[in-house]
């Protein structure tokens, strides 16, 4: 009989593998190990299982119990086998101190007795011998450590443990200041009692946030009352190197850390200790940028408390002012960006501290916000990263929610690095590479019983969206433009002071100061939020007013707009964090009334300032579909027109913010106009057939759909809970003409239009006429009439239908056929040549086809023959002659001049007329379509295309302009030099070249016109 192998005592695989132990195997034989006779092995495991490392902490264990029995006593408290795991699991370091030190196991097993007991650091607490002082150091780290690693919170630790750590670290340096004046006296008698030294932290020991293991940084700085001050240099040189011998020796007990006096003045090339007066000379003439953002750490930390404090308060105001140095931001910038570039390429996404979205993107970005603001802000200036950031969000140089992204990331980014420092002690900033490492760090950032990642694959994944959102913030922080621009105001410039702000506003170009200041003082004054980042956007927003040509009106608008939006938070904190937000409003407010008076009725669209994607107009389609859903949500007629009217005017004002900010070029403009006077006449006749007839479900008649397909049959207005009057009887059809035509409109343009309609079967002809004028007459009155409430700032969309046959004396709306027998008969050339811009735009789609086939068939016959032709170029020759203004020169009127749009738009169209038949390419409705479709042809040459591409271009641009300047419409090209001015800057000319832009359209124009008479007259 074979009898199966007896399975050990102890522990099995799995409850060992659930634990924690990689190599299962080895923690059995282990558990078996005599120094662990007296304790279970299950309850081992347990313990055990809270560590880190489980397999590293119990080989530790076993060691230790070695060295000091009375341990295995203390495993049977909860607390302190706790405190045994978490340190030997996450410290291989701190557990080899105590096997080779086994009298300081009381911080283990009598935590309460050691600190009673511990020695403490300082002068008068150790002999001039580095042992003492390291040994004393380890055990307090270790003390530290285990207060660390027990807590429920590790963040929440950060920054007393950084704190507890430079406050060591200056207790350590007090001694070894102590041990080195006794080697001092020793070396020059009691001449080296005469010279006080007092040591300056830097860096993250300045700050009160230094890691475990990491360069201590340092400023020395001397007094004595010496008459020979070179003797005095010497002995304090000796002090200061004395005390680097205390910390960084190798035997008996290993090194501390490294003292680095490197950011001294000079660095290492200058002398190692220098007096206060000497400090101050160096910094107020020499020192670099990045000495002052240095110094913003500084801190005494050892030796003369009161010659410490004596160079804080000489330097410490010249840290204040050093950002109103010549490029100071860009300074900054550059340095961290320097930082980047210097990490080893293999080390770039392991690096904590100094890589992208690391330790150094958090503390560049809040030192930088420091020394920009810290010159009129008392409150930010601080040394700790997180109380800074406490500062700035408190007085509102940073979001509330940026804030507290800022410190979590901060908090848990020390976290892994601290972690990753205590298992050997040494001076790192990398990820491990390695997955047990990595599942090692997970188990060690998580505080006893804390959730959190807790694999290689969690932690891994919560670092890097860590490090993505830190990133993210430092972007958008460090780089505000408002950050250089402050940086260079001076401190009662920055502080909005009266007399300093009405300096500034009459060398800016303000034209009234007086009330330029009662705007600031409304804006700014009081102790609200809103009241504080006026405070901080002012001082440099009125540079940015001042580069238009209307910096009054500038400040005014924003003064109303911020007004408009009251309190809301987000408007001011997008202005001071976007990067572009606060100058684009700032060009806009000083260029454009059009656009500021939508704006103060529209506020809320302030906030696509900051975001380029909500800049891109709104598809046709797009807004259509919301038209449908406001009418499906408002079947009242008034209120359903009132919420159509609202989306035209904010799409009108969407495209025009983002014309102003260089986003769309000209013909992307109009379409954009064009989409939103076509979505709103499409809403107004569906409101004004639910209006006549009901609901489309309730109608006897056939319901006619709008152009689009789209929306042909498919209405989701609600039914109107008016009574039914009228039984419909014909199909409406709205057909565009003119500029809207061919979707190349400006801002403020009427919209031309003919109205088309067929009767339905059986109808009588005569009340479906009288039907279609009455339903036409109500399209166009809903556009028009005041709202209830008003629909503030709107410029009303007024459809012209002058154009269609018979002018004025004709009726408002004919019938498909009538239009057929009407052109049959009477038309003249003029009216068939207006057929070239017809574009149906809103009604029955099988009328919009009937009637573009119709239209086509007039419009692109053939050539009309030379007698057509005289009388085209006769009817130019008239409307230049009577249409335009009396006294108006030629030169300077954009429509109807010389070379202006109607001599681009006669001659395309002529030439579209005469060969359509023979080129379908031609056969568009756009002036630019055609115009490319001629050179294409061979039609016209392609110079001359170009000529006449720009100067129609440009004319359009400069009527936009005149508009968008003043909130009026003009075909004239101004004389005046505000006027000039602001419609340059509206073309895209840099301040000052008005000249230039008049010198470049009248040429323009020139060119245009001799094309023009070369190919219209044939000369």
């Amino acid at each position: 009989m074979i009898v199966p192998p007896t399975e050990p005592s102890g522990p099995g695989r799995k409850s060992l593998v659930s634990a924690g132990f990689s190599d299962w195997a080895r923690a059995r034989d282990l558990l078996a190990s005599a120094e662990l006779g007296s304790l279970d092995q299950h309850e081992i495991v347990r313990i055990l299982a809270d560590a880190p490392d489980p397999d590293q902490a119990l080989i530790l264990l076993i060691r230790l119990l070695e060295r000091a029995p009375a341990l295995a006593g203390a495993l049977a408290d909860p607390a302190r086998s706790r405190a045994v795991a978490r340190l030997l699991g996450a410290s291989e370091a701190l557990g080899e101190f105590l096997i080779r030190r086994p009298d300081h196991i009381d911080l283990l097993v009598d935590p309460a007795g050691a600190a009673r007991t511990a020695p403490v650091l300082g002068p008068d607490g150790l002999a001039a011998d580095p042992a003492p002082v390291r040994i004393a150091y380890r055990r307090q780290l270790t003390a530290l450590a285990v207060k660390d690693l027990t807590g429920r919170d590790p963040r929440a630790a950060e920054p007393a443990v950084s704190a507890w750590l430079a406050d060591l670290a200056g207790a350590a340096i007090e001694a070894g200041l102590a041990a080195s004046r006794a080697d001092a006296v020793e070396q020059f008698g009691q001449d080296a009692d005469r010279v006080d030294l007092a040591v300056i932290g830097m860096g993250k020991c300045g700050a009160r946030e230094l890691n475990y293991i990491s360069d201590v940084d340092v400023i020395f700085v001397h007094a004595s009352s010496l008459e020979d001050d070179h003797h005095a240099a010497v002995i304090a040189t000796a002090l200061a190197s004395g005390i680097s011998k205390y910390a960084t020796a190798a035997a008996p007990e290993q090194g501390l850390w490294e003292i680095d006096a490197n950011l001294r003045p000079e660095g290492k090339d200058g002398v190692l200790s220098r007096t206060v007066e000497s400090h101050g000379e160096y910094y107020r003439r020499w020192a670099h940028t990045w000495e002052f953002q240095a110094l913003l750490k500084a801190r005494p930390i050892a030796g003369d408390p009161e010659l410490g404090q004596e160079y804080i308060d000489a330097i410490w105001p010249l840290v204040w002012t050093s950002s109103e140095r010549d490029g100071f931001v860009s300074s900054v910038q550059r340095m961290r960006r320097r930082v980047l570039d210097n990490i080893a390429h293999q080390n770039r996404d392991r690096e904590i501290k100094l890589g992208a979205g690391g330790l150094r993107d958090v503390e560049f970005t809040v030192q930088l916000l420091q020394l920009v603001h810290g010159k009129t802000e008392e409150s930010v200036r601080v040394r700790n990263t997180l109380d800074a950031i406490d500062a700035l969000e408190n007085s509102s140089y940073i979001g509330r929610s940026d804030a507290e992204s800022f410190a979590g990331a901060y908090r848990y980014l020390r976290l892994l690095e601290h972690r990753i420092q205590l298992v050997h002690l040494r001076r790192t900033h990398l990820m491990p590479d390695k997955p047990h490492a990595l599942w090692v760090l997970a188990r060690a950032a998580r505080g006893p019983g804390e959730s959190g990642p807790s694999d290689a694959a969690a932690l891994t994944s919560l670092w890097k969206r860590t490090r993505k959102r830190v990133r993210s913030l430092h972007e958008k922080i460090f780089y505000r433009p408002l950050l250089s621009t402050t940086a260079a105001l001076s401190a009662d410039e920055a502080k909005l002071t009266p007399e300093a702000v009405r300096q500034r506003l009459a060398a800016l170009g303000y034209q009234d100061p007086a009330g330029a200041v009662k705007h600031i003082e409304a804006l700014s004054t009081g102790v609200s939020r809103r009241a504080a980042l006026q405070r901080q956007l002012l001082p440099v927003m009125l540079g940015w007013l001042a580069n238009g040509p209307n910096p009054d009106g500038g400040l005014l608008g924003f003064r109303r707009l911020s007004e408009s939006l009251g309190s809301s938070p987000w408007f001011l904190g997008m202005l001071r964090d976007s990067s572009a937000a606060a100058e684009r409003l700032c060009q806009i407010l000083s260029l454009s009334s059009y656009i500021s008076d939508m704006l103060e009725h529209l506020p809320e669209a302030a906030a696509w300032l900051g975001r380029d994607r909500e800049l891109v107009p709104m598809p046709f389609e797009t807004q259509w579909q919301e038209i449908q859903a406001k009418m499906s949500r408002h079947p009242d007629p008034d209120e359903a027109i009132r919420q159509i009217r609202l989306i035209r005017q904010r799409e009108i004002l969407r495209t025009a913010i983002a014309d102003a900010a260089g986003l769309l070029d000209q013909d992307t403009v109009g379409r954009a106009l064009s989409d939103a006077d076509r979505a709103a006449v499409l809403g107004a006749l569906h409101v004004a057939e639910n209006s006549l007839f009901g609901h489309p479900e309730q109608r006897t008649g056939r319901s006619g759909g709008p152009a689009d397909t789209t929306t042909a049959k498919g209405s989701q207005a609600t039914k109107n809970p008016a009574a039914v009057r009228d039984v419909e009887l014909t199909d409406l059809l709205v057909v565009a003409m003119g500029r809207q035509g061919g979707r190349e409109i400006a801002y403020g343009s009427d919209l031309d239009v003919l109205f088309v309609h067929r009767p339905h079967d059986g109808a009588d002809p005569d009340a479906a006429q009288r039907q279609a004028v009455d339903l036409s007459k109500l399209v166009m009155s809903l556009l028009t009439r005041p709202c209830r409430p008003p629909v503030l700032g709107e410029r009303p969309l007024v459809m012209d239908a002058d154009l269609r046959p018979e002018g004025k004396k004709g009726p408002l709306a004919r019938s498909l056929d009538s239009f057929r027998e009407y052109y049959r008969r009477w038309a003249e050339i003029w009216e068939v040549q207006a057929l070239l811009k017809a574009r149906p735009v809103a009604g029955s789609a099988e009328l919009a086809e009937e009637f573009t086939a119709w239209a086509d068939s007039v419009r692109y016959a053939g050539d009309p023959g030379p007698a057509a032709i005289r009388e085209i170029r006769r009817v130019k020759a008239r409307v230049e002659a009577e249409r335009l203004p009396r006294g108006a020169d030629p030169a300077r009127h954009l429509k109807l001049g010389r070379g202006g749009l109607s001599d681009v738009e006669w001659l395309v169209q002529t030439l579209q007329l005469q060969h359509a038949a023979d080129h379908p390419a031609l056969r568009t409705t756009g002036t630019i379509p055609a115009l490319e479709a001629l050179v294409r042809e061979g039609i016209l040459p392609a110079e001359d295309g170009e000529v006449l591409d720009r100067a129609w271009h440009l004319a359009t641009r400069v009527r936009a302009g005149n508009i968008v300047w003043s909130g009026k419409s003009s075909d004239v090209l101004s004389v005046k030099r505000q006027d000039l001015e602001a419609i340059a800057r509206w073309c895209g000319c840099e301040l000052g070249q008005a000249a230039e832009l008049e010198e470049d359209y009248l040429r323009s124009t020139r060119q245009a016109r001799q094309v023009f008479e070369k190919h219209f007259y044939g000369s």
